[in-house]
């Protein structure tokens, strides 16, 4: 009885029905497959393949790149053909070419099947955006807060299991947690079978083909939200080299700063991201996100300052606000980047979207290696300042694009 309420309860947590359970347990399987590979990836290439560090981040750097140009052709196929059957295309290629990284011996070979991968992954998650959108059902806000609750849940235990393997430090182990994340690709294609066939949505007359190029509100937030993006690499690369380079806190605060943020973007994900649904409420939220960052910011530049275990303190604190400032963000980026797209052009809507964040994700270390850390204390403020300012812009463009939204019953050759 005990065992049939727990399963129940964690039933009604992963979602309200059949098709959302089997979206949320596909996508954590493959974030469990994600944290085994990412952890594992940089270090087999270079220290039991035996490439040069320079070649990996080059093969790596070419394959992002030409991965970027695929998300929105792979969106409008979603559109068209269906967003099940694209993803789970996607996924398929997905597992085979992370199955023959394993026979990787060149740079050559690393570069062409990295590039496959990004490429699938890319067409893969616009058409994932358009398929959350068919299976939210009438509380999206509440399953894609689920949803991403799930997927965090899935990075930190296969990080987990990734820590064990590679703590043995053999060819073996590193070849297991590549085959692994292989396995999950195609695990999670199998469970795509199990959600319904949902038929494609026809676009409304007179309308532009790639209409999210005329959509300037939707455009001008994906520009906004990509570069407010730069705040997911102040976790994972500017502050772990700021805590080892200019502050006196132990080490382990580095790895203790990263359960942090993860843990507790598990916990609050879903009753901060429940009650964010309309473009409104994102636009807000945004504001919000800005807000937590402007003071996440100068308590990480203040940890340079303070005694060693005040140091410790101080930035397990920061990474607290933040993390909270971060749950803000997805929030709003699902309320908007959702809410804005019409429901036939989902699949193009979340490419472009899927674009512009990718593109932040590229310049980030770049900008805060050379910038921020290259400036200090002011670099850290100027960053604080430059958050604040983009979440300010948030509710502006919210009631931009709801005015430009098409009224019902009216059609219009596109939107401006």
């Amino acid at each position: 009885m005990i065992k049939g309420d727990v399963a129940g309860r964690i039933g009604r947590m992963a979602g309200d029905s059949g098709p959302e359970r089997v979206l949320v347990a596909a996508s954590f399987v493959n974030r469990v497959g994600n944290g085994l590979f990412n952890a594992a990836s940089a270090l087999y290439f270079t220290l039991v393949v035996g490439l040069p560090a320079v070649q990996v981040g080059a093969a790596l750097t070419i394959a992002g790149v030409i991965g970027l140009c695929a998300g929105i052709p792979g969106g409008h196929l979603a559109d068209r053909r269906g967003a099940r059957t694209v993803m789970m295309l996607a996924l398929a290629v997905q597992a085979v070419s992370m199955a023959a990284l394993v026979l990787v011996e060149s740079w050559a070979a690393l570069t062409i099947i990295a590039t496959a991968d990004q490429i699938a992954a890319a067409a893969g998650g616009a058409a994932w955006g358009a398929l959350v959108v068919r299976v939210g059902g009438e509380r999206p806000a509440l399953f894609r807060a689920k949803l991403r609750t799930f997927v965090n849940l899935g990075v930190v235990l296969g990080t987990v299991g990734a820590g064990l393997a590679l703590a043995a430090g053999t060819r073996g182990a590193y070849v297991t947690l590549i085959l692994g994340n292989a396995a999950s690709f195609a695990l999670c294609a199998v469970l795509l079978l199990l959600l319904p066939r949902y038929p494609v949505l026809a676009a409304p007359p007179r309308r532009r083909r790639w209409l999210v190029f005329a959509d300037r509100p939707f455009l001008a937030f994906t520009a906004f939200y990509g570069a407010m993006g730069l705040q997911y690499p102040v976790v994972s690369l500017l502050l772990p080299i700021w805590i080892s380079e200019h502050t006196e806190a132990p080490r382990w605060t580095v790895a203790a700063l990263f359960a942090v943020n993860s843990l507790f973007c598990v916990l609050m994900q879903t009753r901060i991201g429940s009650r964010i649904e309309t473009p409104h409420d994102g636009g807000l939220a945004f504001r919000t996100a800005g807000l937590l960052f402007l003071v996440s910011c100068p308590m990480m530049a203040l940890a340079a300052y303070t005694p060693v275990w005040a140091a410790a303190g101080l930035v397990l604190a920061a990474i607290f606000v933040h993390s909270l400032g971060e749950v803000w963000e997805s929030s709003a980026a699902f309320a908007l980047g959702f809410g804005l797209a019409p429901d036939h052009a989902q699949g193009q809507y979340q490419g472009v979207f899927g674009l512009g964040f990718s593109a932040g994700q590229a310049l980030a270390p770049a900008i805060l290696t050379t910038v921020v850390l290259g400036l200090g204390t002011t670099g850290w403020l100027l960053l604080a300042v430059f958050f604040a300012a983009l979440g300010a812009v948030g509710p502006s463009l919210a009631r931009w694009g709801m005015r430009t939204r098409p009224q019902p019953g009216v059609t219009a050759e596109a939107m401006g």
